[in-house]
């Protein structure tokens, strides 16, 4: 059994759940784990915490889980007037795969550089379901001037976050493991690795790709990202091997950690340490699973107090269901979560972001909307 130590970054103000501190004891008895730090925005996931980063002298695939290369990028956007209502009708539909013969003319193709990873052309250009999203926000409050401005950003500019991931190929990776060996280590790390770097350089480009969507369909042009943080892989790190799922990497990097659909997002300088295995919060962390987000949502909230949030911001989502289940309530306050980093000296606020348009699906009426190459909208393979 392993002999593994535990940090939790929260405080005594957050509400951590039970079954997630559970599923941290459980991963730190396996064979070789010798450190788990679990951040504020814990939460159970299948097989495995979700908010933890894991380092073990063994890899083991599932403590990744199946969207290998999920990450939050951010995007910086020049946009002549930013009304909310009617740049979210110029939304694209990011349900709709690219297809290199059917459109071969999109400008969104000028992102990709050499060939597509694994040559997974499955997905692409698509955002995904579940907390995926693609976000236009505003800068808000700038609490870092200075690093805000080497990045290129002042309170007013716009940004395009952008929350995606492989998009099945991660999926893939991990069915082919554990349809032979379970929750078991892999085999042959080596192998296991070179399919998984595959997966998080194409979530990368997916991200490239849908801000480029994007932009395009509202007029401008394409940015480099300024932030691009993968939350879902596994690296070599002092000799072990470090999981993350559902945590940032925090060493001296910028990382765009997530709020909610009526919540401000915030942008902070991560400087982890090894007591919390070099790594950050990636967002909120669900406070109420699907199903009971779904009940109570239902219960409390209408689809028109869910497409149209307390910031002012709108919310582009066809998938009802998916509304209730991501509704704001669903997740824990981002403002505990950024303090308990900061107390713990995790990392430091730079800026915070408020949404103006939230895309989750798209929206599906009688007169479907063109966009700027003339495809139909259409609902997509999810």
């Amino acid at each position: 059994m392993g002999s593994a130590t535990i940090s939790v970054f929260s405080s005594p103000a957050s509400w951590i759940e039970s079954d997630a501190l559970v599923q941290c004891h459980q991963v730190a008895a396996l064979d070789g784990m010798t450190h788990v730090a679990a951040m504020p925005d814990l939460h159970p996931g299948k097989g495995a915490p979700i908010g933890a980063a894991m380092a073990s002298t063994v890899l083991y695939p599932f403590l990744v889980g199946s969207d290998i290369g999920c990450g939050i990028a951010v995007f910086p956007i020049t946009l002549k007037r930013a009304v909310p209502a009617k740049l979210a009708a110029r939304f694209p539909d990011l349900d709709r795969a690219l297809s290199p013969g059917q459109d071969a003319g999109n400008p969104a193709w000028a992102v990709v550089k050499g060939d597509i990873p694994a040559g997974h052309l499955e997905g692409l250009g698509t955002v995904g379901r579940g907390n995926h999203f693609v976000e236009l926000a505003r800068i808000e409050t700038v609490f870092e001037p200075g690093h805000a401005s080497r990045l290129g950003l002042a309170a007013g500019d716009h940004v395009l976050i952008v929350h995606s991931g492989s998009r099945g190929l991660g999926e893939r990776i991990l069915r082919a493991h554990t349809a032979v060996h379970g929750a078991g280590p892999a085999p042959d790390p080596g192998a296991y690795l070179a399919m998984h770097d595959d997966a998080v350089r194409w979530g990368s480009l997916n991200r490239r790709l849908l801000a480029a969507r994007v932009a395009h369909a509202l007029g401008t042009e394409p940015t480099e990202p300024i932030v691009d943080q993968c939350h879902n892989l596994v690296e070599i790190r002092d000799g072990v091997y470090l999981h993350r799922k559902g945590a940032a990497p925090g060493d001296r990097r910028d990382v765009l950690i997530a709020g909610t659909r009526g919540t401000c997002s915030y942008l902070v300088a991560a400087h982890a340490g090894p007591d919390a295995n070099h790594s950050v919060a990636h967002g909120a962390g669900r406070k109420m699973s699907r199903a009971d987000a779904l009940r109570r949502g239902r219960a409390k909230h209408t689809v028109e107090e869910l497409r149209h949030t307390p910031v002012g911001s709108v919310v582009v989502c066809g998938d009802r269901q998916l509304l209730f289940e991501e509704a704001p309530t669903a997740y824990k306050r981002i403002e505990q979560v950024i303090a308990d980093l900061v107390h713990h000296e995790l990392a430091t606020p730079v800026a915070t972001t408020v949404p103006l348009v939230t895309y989750k699906t798209p929206d599906i009426g009688p007169t479907p909307q063109r966009d700027r190459r003339g495809h139909r909208r259409k609902r997509g393979r999810p």
